[in-house]
């Protein structure tokens, strides 16, 4: 594995290190909980790690953390996968400017992908037109089914944040704090978004529209 992947033995396990404690801060801002939500994060061209199938990200363990092949999924060490790592490698195999993903389901963002309404404008504060843009959707399929994963992987194209319909959501970044950051900002727009109903008041569409291109540049 070491020489297949040219990974030295303490290189990746200070990566698995950098992994645990990335998953146990997403619980730790709230952004799952119990067993829900899963991690991925790209450690080479070829490999990426990913959280164990029925591991509770708030509490990960070195252990928990499986090496695996981006292009095949295949398993080079470790137990296995998460049951979403289709649309994560997916993902990593479709957007080489992105090398983490995040599965989560924060309160208010998980309420508001349950909504019957989903006309939501999500600009509120500059953060999301700045560091996440506009917000793709999917409908619910099961969870990991194929066809959930090639869902999420399309609209992951286009999207730095997905809402997966009476489920959760999905998130990238180029390294594992930005998917958090990404997350978070998230969660606090859905949480501002709920918490004033009907009197929330949205960014005017010059600022949204000058903040994604600053993004850009």
């Amino acid at each position: 594995m070491v020489a297949l992947f040219k990974l030295e033995i303490n290189v990746f396990e200070e990566q698995k290190r950098q992994f645990t404690d990335a998953a146990r801060m997403a619980g730790q801002l709230g952004l799952l909980s119990f067993s829900s939500g899963n991690l991925s994060w790209r450690v080479s061209e070829e490999a990426a790690l990913l959280t164990a199938s029925k591991s509770w990200l708030g509490e990960l363990s070195e252990e928990q953390v499986t090496l695996c092949r981006i292009s095949d999924g295949a398993i080079i060490e470790g137990s296995a996968a998460t049951v979403e790592s289709k649309f994560h490698l997916g993902i990593l195999n479709a957007r080489a400017d992105v090398n983490t993903v995040l599965h989560f389901q924060s309160p208010f963002a998980t309420a508001l992908c349950c909504r019957k309404d989903e006309q939501i404008d999500f600009n509120l504060i500059p953060e999301i037109p700045f560091y996440i843009g506009e917000i793709g959707w999917v409908d619910f399929f099961m969870p990991g089914s194929d066809t959930l994963a090639g869902a999420v992987i399309e609209v992951m194209k286009k999207h730095n944040m997905a809402m997966l319909r009476n489920h959760g959501q999905v998130t990238v970044g180029k390294g594992l704090k930005d998917a958090m950051q990404r997350a978070g900002f998230f969660e606090m727009t859905c949480r501002t978004i709920i918490l004033n109903g009907d009197n929330v008041r949205v960014l005017p569409d010059w600022a949204v529209e000058q903040l994604r291109a600053c993004a850009k540049v």
